[in-house]
């Protein structure tokens, strides 16, 4: 048996390539952190903050500038005397209401030892707690919500902070809300009375371009990667492969990082693009492999609905042919189905975790529609279905036709 041993062929410091890792200067993002600043010039001017959130999908730099801006404003207005600034950031993913929101705030804001717990108390009484440590922070208190669509639809606490000083709840407090969300029709699903109340300033991240992706990759491997320790074209195809999915600067990383971790595996001295190629593979079974965990059964056999028809290179296909497979998957497993509605449901919940793609068809009068197809590899979609679904005979069927497809 092998003894462990310390390996440093290949990186300098791997800690460059992680989410955790703080850079000194954000690349690529110069036009979204000037109108960023100019959301929270006011904080600096002693004036109520603004309300802003930050749309974008995954990997794209919304919560690195965020936290990049948040630190350089806490340091710029200790010069002055009537700001006193505080920040608190939590992240939404795991609570799905106001009133958890709410909860983790005060709990936040409390010291050890202190907290509330999270049930057993009326909604209002918990604003009220929560009103109440906010006064006691006092000053301007900027209150970060990363992934706030998480809340949904139950979304009353968008609607009482900022109109808590107008209606006398706050009194010593400026409280602004930046929120942070991946689901760029967040806004459109919140209460009317919502909308109007935050008048929030929204800011897009785009998703990076190969060639931003690259200058990123080139500014971490200076610090991460050993010298010499990269052959030609590797940052470029680690570039273009997150480009050409997702354009996350996350994505890029990852696949640096990881074909880095298998050359140092391999006691390579080098990482190639053969290294790349076995990093996107490991990449994209694991984007599945997550997303299935989010999914219910009923979703696993939308999924594999559009896998069977991949399988006889069918895809995309339409909504109304997909549900016809489904309620054959589902029939033959002896499952019952939902309504074509919830399947479609599920399909785009698929998509927004990657694994699928949507292509719009206009149908001019009659409307639209969508088709859909996988976005991850057949094999890697198959692969995590077998370990979730126990169908091996269906499966199995699916693989012959796959094949059988490959041959014809």
């Amino acid at each position: 048996m092998r003894r462990f041993e310390r390996k440093q062929n290949v990186f300098t410091n791997k800690d460059a390539l992680g989410e955790s890792y703080k850079p000194e200067r954000i690349e690529e993002r110069d036009d979204e952190i000037s109108e960023y600043m100019d959301a929270l010039q006011p904080v600096v001017d002693g004036w109520e903050p603004n309300n802003v959130f930050l749309y974008g999908n995954t990997g794209v730099g919304k919560t690195a500038v965020t936290e990049f801006l948040l630190e350089m404003l806490l340091e710029d207005v200790s010069q002055y005397d009537d700001v006193d600034l505080s920040v608190i950031s939590i992240n939404c993913k795991t609570l799905n209401s106001s009133y958890q929101v709410a909860v983790e705030l005060v709990n936040e804001l409390r010291p050890p030892g202190a907290e509330i717990s999270s049930t057993g108390y009326p909604q209002q009484t918990v604003f009220k707690k929560l009103f109440q440590e906010l006064d006691d922070v006092g000053g301007t208190v900027l209150i970060v919500l990363d992934e706030v669509d998480s809340i949904g639809d139950r979304d009353e606490l968008l609607y009482e902070l900022p109109r808590a000083r107008s209606n006398g709840k706050l009194e010593d407090a400026k409280v602004g809300l930046i929120g942070i969300s991946n689901d760029f029709k967040f806004h459109d699903q919140l209460d009317p009375r919502v909308q109007d109340t935050l008048c929030e300033r929204e800011l897009h991240f785009p998703p990076y371009q190969a060639p931003e992706l690259q200058n990123i990759l080139e500014s971490r491997a200076e610090v991460a990667i050993a010298e010499d320790a990269c052959e030609e074209g590797v940052l470029n195809l680690c570039a273009a492969l997150a480009a050409r999915d997702s354009g996350s600067a996350r994505q890029a990383l990852d696949l640096l990082r990881l074909a880095g971790e298998h050359a140092e595996n391999k006691d390579d001295e080098r990482i190639t693009l053969d290294h790349v190629d076995i990093a996107r593979q490991k990449l994209e079974q694991e984007r599945v492999v997550e997303g299935m965990r989010e999914l219910t059964e009923n979703g696993h056999f939308a999924l594999l609905a559009v896998v069977s028809k991949a399988a006889h290179d069918e895809t995309p296909c339409r909504m109304r042919d997909l549900y016809q497979e489904y309620l054959r998957l589902c029939n033959s497993a002896g499952i019952d189905p939902l309504a074509q509605r919830s399947v479609h449901n599920h399909l785009s919940d698929l998509r927004m975790l990657g694994i699928l793609s949507a292509e719009e068809n206009r149908t001019g009068s009659r409307g639209n529609y969508y088709s859909y197809a996988l976005d991850v590899p057949f094999a890697s979609a198959m692969e995590a279905l077998s370990d979730v679904l126990s169908l091996d005979s269906v499966l199995d069927e699916i693989r012959k036709t796959a094949t059988q497809a490959e041959a014809a």
